[in-house]
């Protein structure tokens, strides 16, 4: 039987009451004064016309929190999500006017990756990728967002590229043709955004300094000085309308790798962001849950004339931080949002180009994180190489290619790392139990003690370790210990079935112990008990770990027909 769909907001509505109300509109007025210029500024880094990213935040604010797992978690265009949209378009060759066009298809897709990755319970994937991978992204995107708002910055013209170092080859032909207004709003502005974060932390930084500017554009206006404002390249703001996508094969398949490499990063984005906020708050969240949410979320946008979203770090901090008590404040959020664009809109069009670009220079800036490149840099040589790769990757191809790059060298590590399981040789004889190193005399029963994953990846170290190890003229019999051997797969029961036909070869005796439940099935299934004997396979006693190696090595002795006694030495690693 098929889960429903759960609605989260439906249990949250009925115990809604006036004094939650109170916080989370409280809540809400502050987030929304953070998200009105944040849109405006990731519309901006995705080469958007502005009013998208608006769209985009109250849209993702409203329809989110229907089917959200988290009560905090503010979804809406984040850097991450924008510098992907960004390199999607500009692999493609699109320019603002056709990503325009392709937007709401882009978005469906986005939407559709996400539900049904949601309900196959695929969020739980992203667990098993670096967190170096997303630092050496973000840190690449910081390169490409600022280079990118450069020719804003210095009012000249560049051609168009997909890539960091292009971009700045483009700009470094064209530094010659600055303009000197253009230069004096942008350095003007980041004055004033970095006094208002000095003086008065508590005040909107970015809000503020946009609406200093947009005075400052007033009196340019007035007195005929020609500058470059958001309103420049629009007649006029267009309606918010419901739109739909244009459904195109041709443009699915090239659009696809975007659609699931955004999908993909908002969904690492937005688990972390969750996880983190849950920690904090004492929540229990459902990830599969969450991207349910994001893909509602996205497919509203895709409506209604947004961008792609994501989890918010900024925003939902701030939500949880200013005593918002359900998801209804992201609600309150969104129409607060949505009636003060429909309000300022146009005035918004006066800020002047410059302006904004100048700040979002500053976000590129704000997203080098020496902590988390410190570790990447100097914790272990993998993650060294997965930074190095997703970062230098990600300066030179464009960004979609390095996270898919960074990803793969992350996995294919990962697997290196597990696919080496540790098989530690004891000996038994009248001594008892001991460890005997390699290539020394050993006695007639040998115990392999196996430590780690037995997976594909695995199969062939298992089968050359167990064969090496057991190559002792005198050896009679050798007892496996798979207690602390996990994710068996099919491979590995070949490999292990190929021991067994070496083993009768070579008129040996084997014996399995330890065996919990996932080998037990797997030695059932795959015909191994019968090959092997159920009489020579012990099962493991959680409640007992050393029971069944010592009927085992008992099992042993019968099989070799000598009196031994028998001693066990189990560490604390393998018992």
């Amino acid at each position: 039987m098929k889960t429903p769909i759960r609605i989260p907001i439906l249990q949250t509505l009925r115990e809604y009451d006036t004094r939650k109300a109170v916080s989370d509109l409280k809540s809400a007025l502050n987030v929304a004064l953070l998200d009105f210029p944040q849109g405006m500024a990731y519309a901006m880094i995705a080469g958007l016309p502005y009013f998208m990213g608006i769209y985009a935040s109250a849209v993702a604010a409203f329809l989110g929190p229907v089917f959200a797992s988290s009560r905090h978690i503010m979804l809406g265009p984040t850097n991450a999500i924008a510098v992907m949209c960004l390199s999607t378009f500009l692999g493609l060759g699109l320019n603002q006017e056709q990503a325009i066009i392709v937007m709401p298809l882009l978005l469906l897709m986005v939407s559709a990756f996400m539900i049904i990755g949601s309900m196959l319970k695929l969020a739980n994937l992203v667990n098993y990728v670096s967190r170096t991978v997303i630092t050496g992204y973000i840190t690449a995107a910081a390169f490409l967002i600022i280079i990118k708002q450069i020719k804003y910055v210095f009012g000249i013209e560049v051609l168009s590229t997909s890539t960091f170092a292009a971009a700045l080859h483009q700009t470094l032909l064209h530094l010659h043709e600055i303009d000197l207004n253009s230069t004096l709003v942008a350095a003007s502005t980041i004055l004033i955004f970095l006094l208002f974060k000095r003086l008065t932390p508590k005040i909107p930084a970015v809000a503020s300094s946009l609406a200093i500017m947009y005075g400052v554009s007033l009196i340019f206006e007035h007195y005929s000085v020609d500058i470059v404002t958001l309103g420049s390249s629009l007649d006029s703001t267009p309606a918010w309308k419901l739109t739909l996508p244009s459904i195109s094969l041709d443009l699915i398949g090239k659009l696809a790798p975007g659609a699931f490499a955004i999908s993909f990063l908002s969904l690492l984005e937005s688990s972390s962001i969750t996880k983190t906020l849950a920690s904090q708050s004492g929540d229990t969240v459902d990830t599969n849950q969450q991207m349910m949410s994001m893909g509602i979320a996205n497919l509203g946008c895709s409506l209604f004339g947004g961008m792609p979203i994501s989890g918010s770090l900024t925003r939902s901090t701030l939500n949880y931080k200013s005593g918002a008590k359900t998801p209804v404040s992201s609600m309150f959020s969104a129409l607060i949002l949505a009636s003060a664009f429909l309000l300022l809109a146009p005035h918004v069009g006066k800020i002047p180009q410059a302006s904004l670009a100048a700040l979002v220079i500053m976000v590129g800036v704000s997203l080098f994180n020496r902590k988390n490149i410190r570790f990447a840099l100097g914790t272990t040589r993998q993650d060294l190489i997965v930074f190095a790769l997703t970062f230098g990757t990600g300066l030179i191809f464009p960004l979609n290619t390095s996270i898919f790059i960074g990803v793969i060298a992350s996995m294919l590590l990962f697997i290196q790392k597990a696919g080496r399981p540790d098989l530690v040789e004891y000996s038994l004889g009248s001594n008892g139990l001991t460890n005997t190193p390699y290539k020394k005399n050993r006695g007639q029963i040998a115990l392999l003690h196996v430590e780690g994953d037995l997976f594909f990846a695995s199969s062939d170290l298992f089968l050359n370790q167990a064969r090496n190890l057991s190559q002792n003229k005198c050896l009679k019999v050798i007892v496996l210990r798979l207690r602390n051997a996990h994710n068996l797969d099919a491979t590995c029961a070949m490999a292990l079935e190929q021991f067994v036909q070496y083993t009768k070869e070579k008129k040996r005796n084997l014996i399995i112990t330890g065996a919990h439940r996932e080998v037990y099935e797997i030695l059932d299934k795959s015909g191994l008990l019968e090959l092997i004997g159920k009489a020579n396979v012990f099962k493991d006693d959680p409640n007992n770990p050393t029971l069944s190696t010592s009927l085992a090595l008992k099992r042993a002795t019968q099989l070799v027909g000598d009196e031994l006694e028998l001693k066990l030495f189990v560490s604390d690693k393998s018992s």
